[in-house]
């Protein structure tokens, strides 16, 4: 199931009848209101949200979303700005497509988000370097040795195996684990991170897997 969110009609269908053609189901929301009431009622496996609504900025919706889901979200807009599209992937888009776009590239650009997110949820059990990690059972082994994490540390863990290799920002990854009243608190993942990063890598001040991008936040490596 994918949810299309556009205003513009044309748009709204050329993009419908390119899924529908490859065989996805699409359900359609022509403002923020209805999209966000449509991405938590149906819980798609991708959202296409375009930033120009009528009722407010497709951004508004995206940050919202952020701090309960880690659905792909593709984002449609005739903002070709650079300045927007950083911003935009920032706040937790995992792709953009500027205006005037082809099916070829829109499905192409689908296929690879569901990819991406489907690699975890292919099975219970992920694997990096010498680390296995069982969602599941919610356990972890390095080079067959079991390791222990706190729920916080496993939490962590898991938000960034979810993601799929995207950076994940100091704010959803607070928000996602301590809630949205503390998504100032970023000394608690220096703490948590710097913690995990002792487990699981070969060199913990020369990290391979767990990454920090300086000023955003962090994303995993596989």
């Amino acid at each position: 199931m994918i949810v299309l969110i556009e205003d513009e009609a044309g748009i709204r269908q050329f993009v419908r009848t390119a899924l529908a053609s490859a065989g996805y189901s699409v359900f359609e929301g022509e403002t923020l209101a209805r999209g966000r009431i449509a991405v938590s009622i149906r819980r798609p496996d991708v959202v296409v949200l375009d930033l120009g609504l009528p009722d407010g900025d497709g951004m508004t919706l995206l940050a919202e979303l952020r701090d309960w889901s880690h659905v792909p979200v593709l984002v449609l807009s005739a903002r070709g700005d650079e300045t927007d599209k950083v911003r935009a992937l920032n706040a937790g888009a995992d792709d953009y497509l500027s205006k005037p776009f082809g099916v070829a590239e829109l499905l192409a650009r689908v296929r690879a988000l569901l990819r991406r997110s489907q690699r975890v949820a292919e099975g219970a059990k992920v694997h990096f370097g010498d680390i296995e990690v069982d969602l599941e059972c919610r356990s972890v082994r390095r080079a067959g040795a079991d390791v222990h994490l706190t729920p916080t540390e496993f939490k962590l863990l898991g938000l960034l195996l979810q993601a799929g290799g995207k950076i994940l920002t100091q704010r959803q990854l607070l928000a996602g684990v301590w809630g949205q009243n503390h998504v100032e608190h970023v000394h608690y993942l220096r703490v948590y991170m710097a913690g995990l990063r002792r487990k699981l890598e070969v060199d913990p001040a020369r990290p391979c897997h767990i990454l920090t991008e300086s000023g955003v936040g962090y994303r995993l490596l596989r």
